[in-house]
């Protein structure tokens, strides 16, 4: 008899115990166990990597471990949306910035129970500030859980973040604008206020001043891949998507692949485009802004270095405006993909010093952002 060739060794669930198939040809490569049970474990690691956070039992939330400290004493912030963005949300939970973030399933809106539980955990007397981006299933679930909470007893104001300048809006502001990366900056504004001791209203209204003075527009070499079957690339080859959102969804645009420079000039000229309707941003010589670069997933750092460096010199250069602050890396990501938004939010001396306050938040950049 011939010996027995060797075997490969079983692929073993160390959390189940009994061996399990690798991935099928034709299914997407993650480092996942059941997909289903993806959130809740990455929760569960977050708690695990981050000692000041906690998990609400029997819900995708995290809240801050001093929260039972602080629940009186000030404002809570909340926010969430679908998974797959991170490190939004709960890379902003810490002192100065979230109180708690809910997280749905994958570019899923959480659940209108999950976010009551964290309203209703992280809310004492001076009540809380909801902050949701500009999508139907956030504005439905968060804001029936707002409507529950108040019905309990809560102060509850919900601020709705619609920066997105791929469309036109012609009618109602936040109509055709999503929520993306520079939602972000208004989670710090608002979180650095409520720091402060301030009350609900000024809270909101710190919020409300933000999301009034940002504008952001990306752009996407390549789809993201979703646990599951995987789909064809959508962008075809020596092409890219401009004017697009965080779920995946197509851009407003398709357009010829061009030299970084030319893409980042692109993308300003939306931000600032004066037509009808889109008139989102509109800047004077001199006034101070601070540039978010966000990563959408798959970015290098080396291409982001190189978007910067384009958008500080077209900022200063064409529109004359002074960079006062930027931050650059992956804040609001699109699971793996490849592609870069821009986000420009005018500042005031009050917008720069919420930015600069101290936080723990896990995920907020650590390095100092101010530009001389």
């Amino acid at each position: 008899l011939s010996p027995r060739p060797p075997q490969p060794p079983p692929h073993l669930d160390s959390h189940k115990g009994r061996s399990t198939m690798a991935a099928p040809a034709g299914m997407s490569k993650k480092l996942l166990n059941d997909p289903a049970d993806a959130v809740r474990e990455m929760i569960e690691g977050l708690v695990e990597m981050h000692p000041g956070l906690n998990r609400i039992e029997g819900h995708n939330v995290i809240v801050r471990g001093d929260i039972e400290a602080v629940r009186e004493s000030q404002v809570a912030v909340v926010s969430g949306g679908g998974s797959g963005h991170e490190p939004s949300h709960a890379g902003w939970v810490g002192q100065g910035m979230l109180s708690a973030a809910v997280a749905g399933d994958i570019f899923a809106s959480p659940p209108a129970a999950s976010v009551l539980a964290a309203i209703m955990a992280c809310t004492g007397a001076p009540g809380c500030v909801v902050i949701i981006k500009n999508y139907t299933g956030d504005r439905l679930n968060f804001g029936l859980a707002v409507e529950q909470a108040r019905a309990a007893g809560r102060e509850v104001e919900m601020v709705v973040v619609g920066e997105d300048c791929a469309l036109p809006s012609m009618d109602d502001h936040l109509a055709n604008r999503r929520g993306l990366a520079g939602t972000v900056l208004v989670h710090k504004v608002a979180g650095a206020a409520a720091a402060e001791g301030l009350p609900l209203k000024a809270v909101a209204d710190a919020a409300r001043h933000a999301v009034k003075n940002v504008a952001t527009m990306g752009l996407s070499l390549s789809s993201c891949t979703l646990p599951g079957p995987l789909v064809p690339e959508r962008i075809p080859a020596g092409q890219l998507e401009v004017g697009l959102g965080i779920h995946g969804e197509p851009g407003a645009a398709t357009r010829d692949m061009a030299p970084a420079d030319s893409l980042v000039d692109h993308l300003l000229d939306q931000v600032f485009n004066p037509g009808k309707g889109f008139r989102y941003l509109a800047l004077h010589p001199g006034e101070p802004v601070c540039l978010l670069v966000n990563n959408l997933g798959a970015t290098t750092l080396l291409e982001l270095a190189i978007v910067t460096r384009r958008a500080i010199a077209s900022l200063e250069g064409k529109r004359g405006v002074r960079v006062a602050r930027v931050y650059a890396g992956t804040f609001m990501a699109s699971l793996d993909m490849a592609g870069v938004s821009l986000t420009v939010l005018r500042l005031d001396e009050r917008t720069d010093a919420l930015l600069e306050a101290a936080t723990s938040a896990p995920a907020w950049p650590v390095s100092a952002a101010r530009r001389s």
